[in-house]
């Protein structure tokens, strides 16, 4: 699958990387069946960047919005296991 992001311009560096990311970023492919673990570093630098770009505000907004959105989940979750039928 072509990266949507990718102009085509690609530049060889030569860099360190922690061997534990590495392996992280390696599994995260293993896991999704397969894909290039440099494609799916390259989508975390750009999320990454984006994220910067964004205010203050419309981060905490976002996370705002996801944490309500899971405690929500797990309290539906919670009140399904809950209920006994009488």
């Amino acid at each position: 699958m072509a990266d949507q992001y990718s102009t085509g311009n690609k530049t060889r560096i030569t860099i360190r990387i922690d061997d534990d990311v590495l392996n992280w970023f390696r599994s995260q492919v293993d896991a999704a069946g397969g894909g290039n673990y440099q494609t799916l570093m390259n989508r975390a630098l750009r999320e990454y960047i984006q994220n910067r770009e964004q205010s203050v505000e419309e981060i905490v907004r976002r996370v705002i919005r996801e944490e309500l959105s899971a405690a929500r989940a797990k309290a539906a979750t919670f009140k399904s296991n809950t209920n006994v039928s009488r």
